[in-house]
């Protein structure tokens, strides 16, 4: 504590003072606020305690309550630099920025190591305009931080991959203070690596608690909405960001990353251009620089962005597998035996190492040598297998939860729910089945926006789960959901999506994933249209196992795991059908590419859309497409993947198996 306790507290008087501290820094202000009033009732005036209900009450809002309280702490312990910093918190969020900065100034005279005066005064040099002069502040806190060399080690573990001792680190940080700012952007780091962008959110909103416009928590805070598909409010904190840090790389990394979403290559090319100039030496900048390149379909400039890298670091595997992704990129005999000696020096079983036996296996593959390639796919996808497991029972169980609660009555029940709006159209499937392709078509059309792969309807399905006990309320929660809710919930994906769109009427969503939500979407949105493509099995399980996916499929690195997620697809799209009729469009990738005139026509149909002519030449469409089909889509419409498996037929033996009689079907 800052100021002496009072002459003769009663017993445990200090102990309870510092439990309800943690409290209030764990962002329980109202729970703090009560045991505060209650010890400040057994020791009346107790600085203190005082100085803690006003710092309660600011989180409260309660705004000038609590400045009233801090300046009466103040009265009679001027030299209490806590409250002080409190004080000055409380007059900023007043709009008492001229007072603010006085008061915190006073106390960095006297205690210029003080961290948490440092964060106050950036904030309000922030809100003042004075840009410059609040980076410095910021860079104050940093340096005075007390547990300093605990951040920088859970840091450095961090950028080293280490996930586990990254997050022992941070919370052992936040186990003796619960508001630690750098410890709270740590652990959200970690949760948007786990792809959980709410708790990232969470996590930072209580860090811009201490600290409104502490640039630490900015930087994460753009990512984890843009990971909830809030695009805009993720392109207002990375505007704030670069006022703020605008010499910072990781400050155009994130703008970088929000005008990807935002569809606006151009711009996010130019950004990650600014963050390489800021940082040379750091190798990711090149890469998402050769990613963009490669969106915005400039292959050669992608490729000499690749090699790049490679140059600088030879056992690079992101910038292999980068190269074998090209799909039409042909590995010299000099490339193969550099990858296969970083093989054999162990980089695959690296962090990140995964990629190069899948570049290894891309390389073989080119040579015809098959059994070879085959075990070297095998071998990355049981390195991805062991970082990331997935449970193939679990999921299929959850298929028929969905199922059950999916009923024809269901939907009688809830007839008429739902926003009205035509625009949106869902295509659905397996990854590697074609939904690129469908969608490359669709956004050939004078009335169609493709906006690639939206995050929208999982985040609604992880609200729904995280609403019910065990965080396990997906789908049955539903139930609970009013039909105005419901309408909410379908204008709230309209509100999102907006930003993505160029002024057509209707749009794509083509995230392969929602074949498990089409009940929600037609709960919601019950005139979107849905496309579900889909592909041979043994074609499209065996081009899952050898793309290398960055996250989000991690079914796909076993072999009977692809077979029984693929029979769970297709039980979930026959039970669609059964309780929707004629809702989904089935389209086969064989029979598109073997007759593409017929079933565009007939996609179209299905769509409410005219016949265009552009539509059949899709390839000529100029459009970012950021998926592993990108080079293959500005292609015309081929049939050497059809069959394709069959050059593995022995090696995708247990594939066949796990399928068992869906096979039948695809005959």
């Amino acid at each position: 504590m800052a100021a002496p306790l009072a002459k003769s507290p009663p017993p445990g008087f200090a102990a309870n003072l510092r439990q309800a501290h943690a409290a209030l820094r764990a962002g329980q202000a109202l729970r703090a606020e009560g045991w505060l009033r209650s010890l400040e009732a057994q020791c009346p005036g107790e600085v203190n305690c005082l100085w803690l209900i006003g710092a309660a009450l600011l989180d409260q809002e309660r705004i000038e309550e609590s400045i009233a309280l801090l300046e009466r702490v103040l009265a009679s312990a001027p030299e209490f630099a806590e409250a002080r910093v409190d004080l000055a918190r409380a007059y900023r969020r007043a709009g008492r920025t001229a007072e603010s900065r006085a008061e915190v100034r006073r106390v960095l005279e006297k205690a210029p190591r003080h961290h948490r005066a440092w964060l106050a005064y950036g904030d309000t040099l922030v809100d003042l305009g004075l840009y410059a002069e609040a980076r410095i502040a910021f860079e104050r806190a940093r340096v005075t931080e007390p547990a300093r060399p605990r951040v920088e080690e859970a840091t450095a573990a961090l950028v080293a991959d280490d996930r586990k001792r990254a997050e022992q680190l941070f919370r052992e940080i936040l186990q003796q203070d619960a508001g630690h700012v750098a410890a709270l952007c740590g652990l959200a780091a970690l949760s948007l690596a786990a792809d959980v962008p709410h708790d990232a959110e969470r996590l930072l909103r209580h860090a811009l608690k201490q600290s409104a416009h502490v640039p630490l928590a900015y930087r994460g805070l753009g990512p984890a909405l843009l990971a909830m598909g809030r695009v805009e409010e993720a392109h207002a904190a990375a505007r704030q960001l670069l006022q703020i840090e605008p010499e910072n790389p990781q400050t155009w990394v994130t703008v970088a990353s929000v005008a990807v979403r935002f569809m606006r290559h151009e711009e996010a090319l130019e950004a990650y251009q600014h963050a390489a100039r800021f940082k040379p030496e750091e190798l990711r900048i090149r890469m998402s620089i050769g990613h963009v390149q490669r969106t915005l379909g400039r292959r050669a400039d992608s490729e000499a962005s690749y090699k790049a890298v490679l140059a600088a670091d030879p056992a690079n595997p992101e910038a292999y597998w980068s190269l074998a992704d090209l799909k039409n990129y042909s590995f010299s005999d000099a490339e193969l035996e550099a990858m296969e000696s970083r093989v054999a020096e162990g980089v695959g079983q690296r962090p990140g190492g995964a990629q190069l036996y899948f570049a290894v296996g891309k390389a073989l593959e080119q040579r015809r040598r098959y059994p070879e390639a085959f075990a070297a796919y095998a071998q990355g996808n049981a390195t991805r297998r062991r970082e990331a497991p997935f449970d193939s029972a679990s999921f299929e169980q959850r298929s028929a939860r969905i199922r059950a609660f999916f009923s024809s009555e269901f939907f009688a029940a809830h007839g008429g729910s739902g926003d009205p709006s035509l625009a949106p159209i869902f295509i659905v499937g397996l990854p590697r089945s074609g939904s690129t392709l469908v969608e490359q078509i669709l956004a050939s059309h004078s009335r169609v926006d493709g906006t690639m792969e939206l995050p929208n309807i999982l985040n609604i399905v992880r609200e729904c789960e995280d609403s019910g006990a065990n965080r396990d309320g997906y789908p049955e929660q539903l139930n609970a959901y009013s039909a105005a809710q419901l309408a909410e919930l379908g204008g709230r994906y309209l509100r999102e999506t907006l930003p993505l769109r160029r002024g057509r009427e209707r749009f794509t969503d083509k995230l392969p994933n929602n074949f498990s939500h089409v009940g929600l979407i037609h709960c919601i949105l019950p005139h979107a249209t849905i496309v579900d493509v889909r592909r041979h099995p043994m074609d499209a399980c065996f081009s899952t196992f050898k793309q290398h996916f960055a996250s989000g499929q991690t079914f796909s690195y076993d072999l009977e795991d692809l077979g029984r997620y693929y029979r769970s697809y297709l039980a979930l799209m026959d039970h669609w059908d059964r309780v929707l009729p004629h809702k989904v469009l089935h389209v086969q990738y064989e029979d598109l590419v073997r007759d593409p005139e017929a079933n565009i026509r007939r996609l179209l149909e299905h769509c409410g859309l005219e016949f265009e002519a552009g539509c059949l030449s899709f390839h000529e469409t100029q459009r970012a497409v950021r998926t592993p089909s990108a080079e293959q889509v500005r292609q015309p419409i081929y049939t050497s993947g059809v069959g394709y498996w069959r050059n593995f037929a022995q090696e995708l033996e247990p594939l066949r198996h796990a399928l068992g009689d869906c096979l039948e079907r695809f005959a």
